[in-house]
């Protein structure tokens, strides 16, 4: 079975970025059995600085052990948020090899739209992810529509991602 993990890294809880991820999931994977994770990071903020946090450690090897990855952050100062960028820290270079990544941003308005392939992509990439589609960004002000905008983005991208996740 797909083991898939949505990691969030919006300092606020329940954010809409986590909508946003658990929406792209849902719209990629329709029809397949999928086991899902979501790691919501503001649960751990005050744990992600102490390397001997087990349960942190344990995320990680949950999202290193996994065959898809939705990463997403909204966009802070044009790029990921540092609650994420702290996280992914902890890999060494290709920690993350063998793993289908999808980098997801959310922000206010297009001007940052860039931002998910000039900052999050390369990281993923850095950690030896397979990252088989461009980003997907997001304006967080057309959170009603993030069904039908998911979705048209999964029609443009989503079967790259397929196929390298074996569906």
């Amino acid at each position: 079975m797909l083991t898939v993990t949505v990691l969030v890294g919006n300092p606020k809880a329940d954010s809409k970025t986590l909508r946003v991820a658990r929406t792209l999931t849902a719209a990629l994977l329709r029809g397949r059995e999928y086991e899902a994770t979501e790691i919501d990071l503001a649960g751990y903020s005050e744990q992600i600085f102490d390397w001997s946090a087990a349960e942190v450690s344990a995320l990680n090897e949950r999202v290193a052990s996994s065959d898809l990855v939705i990463v997403a952050s909204p966009t802070y100062k044009a790029a990921y948020t540092g609650l994420l960028k702290a996280f992914l820290d902890r890999y060494a270079t290709n920690g993350l090899s063998g793993v289908v990544a999808v980098p997801v941003m959310t922000g206010g308005d297009l001007t940052h739209s860039l931002a998910v392939e000039h900052t999050l992509r390369p990281l993923l990439v850095e950690l030896g992810a397979s990252v088989p589609s461009r980003g997907l960004y997001f304006v967080a002000s057309r959170i009603d529509e993030v069904s039908a905008l998911v979705d048209e983005w999964v029609d443009l991208n989503g079967a790259p991602i397929r196929r390298a996740v074996g569906g």
